[in-house]
């Protein structure tokens, strides 16, 4: 859910208007446009100018909300981050059995980081990475809801009903996190996959993944091994 879903009374005015700078709708409306200018263009080629125009709305409106380009990508990698962890969380939401929740998120998660979009987002972020070291460092040690967090709670979980047996969490979320997209990620970032990979490939290696990560994790044998 985007953090800005949930809006305090205080950010309205008397007159039911919101504040300046505190208007959900338009803070979206301006993400949005930006969004599509960023994976469009890159970001050193992307301007406030072209995201106005492709938001529509004026040059003052976005100054309110945003201060400049840097501060505007900086909010809609926090949004797209919290986008994906809460749809991973709803993925997780009523699953009880351990192998049937790790294979749901494994595919949810490697179907969203091969796709073009997250593809073309990583890209960016790792070129503004050397001059924006505080939006990485941000990015991937925020504890707010975010992937790792998620599968964190759902392997405490597990653990607690003795389906599981680790005494680092932290480290057994990390270690399946990789095993879901094998050598996809690295392939597609560096544009030797040009294209997603196909379902039944995802679902193949994440299988493998479960399997190995119940090997070294499960209290039973998985399902997934080959009998």
């Amino acid at each position: 859910m985007p953090e800005d879903s949930c809006v305090p009374c205080d950010a309205q005015t008397p007159t039911g208007r919101f504040a300046a700078g505190e208007d959900p709708v338009k803070r979206e409306q301006i993400l949005d446009g930006a969004k599509r200018i960023f994976m469009s263009t890159g970001f050193d080629a992307a301007s406030m100018n072209d995201i106005t125009r492709e938001a529509g709305v004026s040059k003052s409106t976005i100054y309110v909300y945003f201060a400049n380009k840097d501060e505007l990508f900086a909010a809609l990698m926090e949004r797209e981050k919290a986008r994906l962890a809460q749809s991973l969380q709803d993925i997780l939401t009523g699953v009880d059995d351990v192998e049937d929740g790790l294979f749901r998120f494994g595919v949810g998660f490697a179907t969203h980081v091969t796709s073009n979009d997250t593809i073309s987002a990583m890209r960016t972020m790792i070129g503004v990475a050397p001059r924006m070291p505080n939006l990485s460092q941000r990015f991937f040690r925020d504890e707010t809801l975010n992937v790792r967090t998620v599968l964190e709670n759902f392997i405490e979980r597990q653990v607690e009903r003795g389906a599981l047996a680790t005494d680092d969490i932290s480290l057994a979320a990390r270690q399946f996190i990789e095993l879901c997209t094998g050598s996809f990620l690295k392939l597609r970032l560096f544009g030797s996959m040009r294209t997603p990979p196909p379902e039944d490939e995802i679902e193949h290696i994440v299988s493998a993944g479960v399997t190995l990560f119940m090997a070294g994790y499960g209290a039973k044998k998985s399902a997934f091994a080959t009998e």
